[in-house]
């Protein structure tokens, strides 16, 4: 109690605890499968005030979660009697469109950023759900619509301001602590937290174009290769995403009798001219029938948010993942025998596609787990409105993983799909030959592991 008055006496920000009105609001995070009660959140505005938050849990021995977008799978902005420090205030982004720089606070959302940077024709690599935090994403790698077209957003952080387990605030950058923004560049939040991202920008929209052609279970087979096939073809400016395993919006461009059928959409986006997009999306209609499609310019904000109704907030979540050098005959006869078994509507398998700007970075020249010459992100996605709906789901989701392990790059996972309860040896085996560096900077930065909340890395 002597701790934590004195804490209340020196913070400038607002304190929460369990009797607090807003405590419940505060301490939520997006996956409704979580609950967790912190003993103090600590909502902050400024690095300072995380630098004083950081020191009372240290003096107090509280285990520290950090909270920016919440939304996580696996939880980790919220502890067990601990505590939480809350960046959802620091929102703010700061855009140079001359230098095409933007300066984004740690509890900022991608659709904060989007909607700055826009405003100049301009955007950096974000994820598949607008309201993400840009911390979490950024530091785990940050995989999205821009991927082929500008990298990953870790590959796409400049500068960062972080505030040490020590209570130090730095700068890391190409010329201030290198190794730390190094590690910073994927290696998720070890290294202290966040405060600050600076990204490089890059010419987007504000329209794009969309092309969406949506196939039944039975077409399965034919679809996906096809599918496979096409992402390899596609010019410059545009990229492929599929959706396997979604079920089909009750959307306005979604005829009514396939409401919620299952089935796998294959997503082209482009981001050149509306007759470059019709030319890139014209192989899909020559050699398929979809039972639908929709193919139409859209805004790039929109984009972005296309798939928020798959993660509304509190939805249940589970989720493993695996890197595919190429979608087999062999994965996608797995893909038939298991996408038919799962039971929530809201379960499906974005498979991300990993080409052009990605594959031009070196493997070394980021902490980032992933391999730069893996062609697919395989993410096996258990998403339900209900407990029960959520618990048929999580045994689907593991029993598909352990299906899909023979056709996968071993079993090194997307550090930000790595699900709650998965240990050390899958961390390492995401890592592989870089996880050593970083368990060095992370004993220069954080000795004693107190940001252990994560995918965690163990100092050496």
């Amino acid at each position: 109690m002597d701790t934590m008055d004195s804490f209340r006496a020196k913070f400038t920000g607002e304190i929460l605890t369990p009797d607090s009105a807003r405590y419940d609001q505060f301490r939520s995070v997006w996956n409704g499968a979580i609950d967790r009660k912190p003993a103090v959140i600590a909502c902050c505005t400024t690095a300072a005030q995380v630098a004083d938050a950081l020191q009372f849990a240290r003096r107090a021995g509280l285990e520290v979660a950090v909270r920016g977008g919440a939304h996580n799978f696996a939880g980790h902005a919220v502890c067990e009697g601990g505590l939480m420090i809350h960046l959802g205030a620091m929102k703010s982004v700061t855009v140079d469109p001359g230098a095409r720089r933007a300066v984004c606070g740690g509890g900022a959302t991608w659709a904060d950023v989007d909607a700055a940077t826009q405003q100049h024709g301009l955007a950096t690599p974000g994820g598949a759900i607008s309201h993400t935090g840009i911390g979490g994403l950024t530091l785990g790698g940050g995989i999205g619509w821009l991927t082929k077209r500008a990298g990953l957003s870790c590959d796409n952080l400049l500068a960062a301001e972080v505030v040490v387990a020590d209570g130090r605030v730095v700068r890391a950058s190409a010329t201030e602590n290198p190794d730390l923004l190094w590690a910073l560049r994927g290696g998720g939040g070890n290294f202290g937290v966040v405060t600050s991202f600076e990204f490089a920008l890059h010419p987007v929209g504000p329209m794009v174009n969309l092309g969406l052609f949506f196939f039944g279970l039975e077409q399965g087979p034919e679809a996906l290769r096809f599918g496979r096939e096409c992402i390899k073809t596609l010019p410059a400016e545009a990229t492929g995403f599929l959706a396997i395993g979604l079920s089909a919006p009750p959307a306005p461009f979604v005829p009514e009798q396939y409401h919620l059928r299952p089935g796998h959409a294959l997503m082209v986006v482009g981001f050149g001219s509306p007759a470059e997009h019709a030319s890139a999306v014209a192989p899909v209609r020559g050699a398929l029938t979809p039972l639908f499609e929709l193919v139409t310019p859209i805004p790039f904000v929109q984009l972005q948010q296309m798939l928020n109704a798959s993660a509304t907030w509190g939805t249940f979540g589970y989720e493993k993942a695996l890197y595919l050098d190429e979608l087999s005959d062999g994965a996608i006869a797995v893909i038939g025998e298991h996408v038919p078994k799962k039971s929530s509507p809201l379960s499906f398998v974005p498979t991300f596609t990993l080409d052009g700007k990605y594959r031009e970075v070196g493997d070394a020249d980021t902490a980032f787990g992933g391999s730069r010459s893996a062609r697919f992100v395989f993410n096996i996605q258990a998403a339900a409105p209900t407990r029960e709906l959520y618990e048929a789901d999580r045994l689907w989701v593991r029993n598909f993983w352990e299906a899909m392990r023979s056709h996968a790059r071993g079993t090194g996972s997307y550090v930000n799909f790595i699900a709650e309860g998965e240990g050390e040896d899958r961390v390492k085996a995401a890592y592989g030959d870089k996880y050593a560096r970083l368990a060095r900077i992370k004993a220069i930065w954080d000795p004693d592991n107190l940001f252990h909340l994560n995918a965690n890395i163990k100092p050496v």
